[in-house]
């Protein structure tokens, strides 16, 4: 018995270190993504609250660490920037609607099926958009509206940077905060004990009130003012095609994120797997509760699940009080947020959207499979160059493309000896996408010779390959004194 007091104790007082530290490494990311996404910084806080307490409490898995993330920003922007910020609340609480129907009926597991080039090329977009418009946001000027618009308007900022003493002050303080996020891992173990992106939000904070630099910082509500639940005006948004859209996509690439993150988490540790549609429930749960706040959408997110697991976390209590250090930090000490120049939590934004970059893996990916690394990339280009929903429609679409062409595989042996039938054999999948293959090699054979066309050794025969066959045998009938010869099973 006291061996499993003194087990229990250990486990306690882990998971307790294992919050502080997940708190630490969320704070700023929660400020930052609400900034980034265009709403009120408690609204971040208000997100990563709920994912901790209730979330944290819920079953499904047991280290990964909710909140909002950097790759839903370029999605909530978009969104509040069609339909205003009262209607962000009815989109995330439709959202969560969504997941807890797919939950319900057990499609939490189908998200595995989704092609992991498509997610990876989904977060690389997402990092792309992120990085340029964060740069605009360093240096306190307004970004163009298009993901586009920002890459191309990038010459045009640094003519901004050039003429304007205060643009560039903020965009050093931006680019500072990069540096000390990259360089923090190099630092000594009982250093990186704080996290990176937190020491370097809070020197950029002292530094710029010890030096009274003239950069924009956080503008502070209070937690109470920023509460917007929906109201019937903004209920009535949901008869409107486009809302439900958003909806759709808030929800199905919540899930996905969330779902690939918690297959990553599983691989970190060795404790209980994740049950992936009681996953997809809790989600769900966290973003109707979001929703009724007027909150930004949650899912769960790998820093911090990341930091759970290497602060030596063994319980779901670790997650929970995180969410209640950050209730205590936002209802204590919400004029600590004012401090937090603008330009500097720009900076975590940016280093998060590089963390999102395949840099590493898109070369071995290309040396691997071509197809896939080409879905990454012209997912991540769509998404650029359109819109998140477009792009990962699109990037979807190639993968399913690059799978049919690879299962369509069809063998055309033509066994002439001169003289005699001309034995012609079809192996494999008849496709359309192998149609023209097919039809040269028939449409090659001698009209003087019999012809013996076995079909036997056919596992799928599609409409358009049936239908084409038909008529070429009819046609070759027409053109020949011998008829086509056909074998079946």
């Amino acid at each position: 018995m006291s061996v499993v007091n003194s087990t229990l104790r250990r486990a306690l007082r882990t998971d307790l270190t294992a919050s502080m530290v997940v708190f630490l490494v969320a704070l700023p990311l929660c400020v930052g993504v609400a900034v980034a996404s265009g709403v009120p910084a408690e609204l971040g806080l208000i997100t990563g609250i709920v994912g901790g307490l209730v979330v944290g409490m819920l079953p499904g898995s047991s280290m990964q660490v909710s909140g909002p993330a950097a790759g839903l920003t370029v999605l909530v922007a978009e969104a509040v920037g069609t339909y205003g910020l009262r209607a962000l609340g009815v989109i995330v609480l439709g959202a969560g609607l969504l997941q807890l129907l797919l939950g319900a009926v057990r499609l939490g597991r189908w998200f595995r099926a989704i092609s992991v080039a498509v997610v990876e090329g989904m977060l690389a977009g997402i990092g792309l958009v992120i990085i340029a418009g964060q740069l605009y946001a360093m240096a306190g000027a307004p970004p163009p509206a298009s993901g586009l618009g920002k890459i191309f308007g990038l010459p045009g900022l640094a003519g901004v940077l050039a003429g304007s003493a205060p643009a560039a002050t903020a965009f050093a303080l931006g680019a500072g905060t990069i540096a000390v996020i990259a360089l923090w891992s190099r630092l000594p173990a009982r250093v990186r004990v704080v996290p990176g992106a937190l020491a370097a939000v809070a020197l950029a904070s002292g530094l710029t009130a010890l030096l009274g630099l003239p950069v924009a910082r956080i503008q502070v509500e209070g937690l109470a003012a920023a509460i917007q639940p929906p109201g019937p005006a903004q209920l009535g948004l949901l008869g409107d095609a486009g809302v439900l859209a958003t909806i759709a996509a808030f929800a199905l690439i919540a899930s996905a994120e969330t779902l690939f993150c918690a297959a990553a988490v599983d691989r970190m540790h060795d404790g209980p797997r994740t049950d992936f549609n009681k996953e997809l429930l809790a989600q769900g749960v966290g973003n109707v509760l979001c929703g009724m706040l007027g909150a930004l959408p949650m899912t769960g997110v790998i820093m911090r699940s990341a930091a759970n697991v290497h602060a030596g976390a063994k319980t779901k209590m670790s997650r929970v009080v995180h969410g209640m250090w950050l209730l205590l930090f936002a209802a204590l000490l919400p004029a600590v947020l004012g401090l937090m120049p603008v330009a500097a939590l720009a900076g975590v934004l940016i280093h998060a959207g590089f963390k999102l970059l395949p840099i590493r893996t898109l070369v071995p990916l290309w040396r691997a499979s071509r197809g896939e690394a080409l879905i990454v990339a012209v997912t991540a280009l769509s998404i650029v160059a359109v819109s998140m929903f477009e792009g990962v429609l699109i990037g979807l679409a190639l993968a399913v493309i690059k799978c049919a062409w690879e299962t369509s595989h069809i063998q055309v042996e033509v066994d002439d000896r001169g003289e005699g039938p001309v034995l012609v054999v079809l192996t494999g999948n008849a496709t359309f996408l192998r149609l023209p293959k097919m039809l040269d090699t028939l449409e090659a054979l001698p009209t003087d010779r019999p012809i013996e066309l076995n079909l036997a050794g056919l596992r799928h025969l599609d409409h358009a390959c049936r239908t084409a066959l038909t008529a070429w045998t009819e046609r070759h009938n027409s053109e020949s004194a011998v008829p086509v010869r056909l074998i079946h099973a």
